[in-house]
């Protein structure tokens, strides 16, 4: 008599494995949210520092073209609530379109510091950084804060991520974001992507790691004294992920990196599937250089696709559904905690029903950054190696 194949037996037990690491996943993911919510309680409840209290600051943006919404975003950030700031523009082109909109910005607020630089130089191939670089000696105060073309923020925007850079301890202040999606299908899922995946993903590593260590492009808070301290945007002109680099080595001094009680909101392209596609890519390559290990693990993230597969193997076993059932329940109900109550994205709402596309896009994505080292950024292309991009030619 023949024996039955242990294939299919093992196909099972590995899909199971793969859900319930999922669960223990979602686990530590609900025990890190429920951290940062706990801690910006506390942040919330603090008495606000008086206005002599709070230092100056130099705001720096880098700019390439223009954004979505990306005057919306530059005025808010010229109407802050907070004694003394300077704003400074740069780009790398005189014929770049934004310089219009920043002459527009100086017209408006004729009161206000704002400085524009043409950065010819090209100091590596990271041109945000080079810019970043360029601009420096333009810069007014001890104080810097990088962020993002695209990012809007509230009022007490500067007031919230200021104030922690007080104690000398603090080496950067960070935020989490949300996505403001397009109307297309890709803008949506990339909205998602950022909301129920990325950001939970950084409150996890800050809950396991006990703290951050790392930075995110949406906000970066840190003293020129530390920046030079560490090499300068010099350092950084050939790293794609300047962001987390510039946190991981301030931190490697033994300064803190914080996670502010603000969150604030970027505005996405209008992404069809295939540039949503692209840019996931990009963005799951530089993580998997950035954090090798971390990134590996993500395999044990993926609960909708790992639980469906178990339902397959098992031929729809009674124990399978009800590991499935369980899946998706935590899924939905943390996807919602991270979206609704840690970045108060409510589009989250509308586009809840796209959730189980885009968690079976997720490993797909993640298979593929493995299969090579090519990127395209703004127009160019790159070799990622060891988080160091080489300008390459198609």
């Amino acid at each position: 008599m023949t024996s039955l194949s242990p294939i299919p037996k093992i196909f099972e037990a590995l899909a199971a494995i793969g859900t319930v690491g999922s669960l223990f996943f979602y686990f530590l993911s609900a025990v890190g949210m429920a951290s940062f919510l706990r801690d910006r309680k506390k942040l919330l409840e603090k008495p606000k520092l008086p206005e002599s209290q709070l230092p100056p600051v130099s705001i720096l943006k880098p700019l390439k073209g223009v954004d979505p919404s990306i005057w919306e975003c530059f005025c808010s950030h010229c109407e802050q609530q907070y004694p003394q700031f300077q704003l400074i523009f740069g780009v790398s082109e005189p014929g770049d379109p934004a310089i219009e909109i920043v002459r527009n910005l100086q017209a408006k607020y004729p009161d206000l510091a704002i400085d524009l630089t043409i950065c010819e130089q090209i100091l590596g191939a990271n041109t945000k950084v080079s810019n970043l670089a360029q601009m420096l000696p333009l810069v007014r105060h001890e104080m810097l804060l990088v962020n993002d073309s695209d990012i809007r923020v509230p009022p007490d925007y500067l007031r919230a991520v200021m104030t922690p850079l007080v104690n000398t301890s603090v080496g950067l202040v960070t935020c989490l974001y949300h996505g403001v999606a397009g109307p297309t299908l890709g803008s949506r899922l990339e909205a998602l992507s950022i909301s129920t995946d990325f950001i939970p993903g950084v409150l996890t590593a800050r809950f396991i790691e006990r703290e951050l260590h790392f930075g995110l492009g949406s906000t970066l808070a840190f003293r020129r004294s530390d920046l030079i301290s560490i090499g300068g945007f010099e350092s950084l002109v050939d790293y794609l992920a300047d962001d987390y680099e510039l946190g991981s080595r301030i931190a490697a001094t033994g300064k803190k990196v914080e996670l502010s009680a603000e969150t604030v909101a970027t505005f996405l392209t209008s992404y069809n599937l295939r540039q949503f596609f692209s840019h996931q890519l990009r963005w799951s390559r530089t993580i998997r250089d950035a954090r090798r290990w971390g990134y590996t693990g993500l395999l044990f993230t993926f609960g909708l696709p790992w639980a469906l597969a178990t339902l397959l193997v098992s031929h729809e076993a009674e124990w399978a559904w009800a590991l499935f059932g369980m899946t998706l329940a935590l899924r939905v109900t943390l996807a919602y905690v991270a979206a609704v109550l840690v970045l108060d994205d409510f589009q989250f709402v509308h586009d809840i029903w796209l959730l189980p596309l885009r968690d079976l896009i997720a490993p797909i994505v993640w298979v593929a950054s493995f299969m090579g080292n090519r990127i395209h950024w703004r127009g160019d292309s790159f070799t990622l190696k060891n988080g160091r991009l080489t300008r390459t030619s198609d």
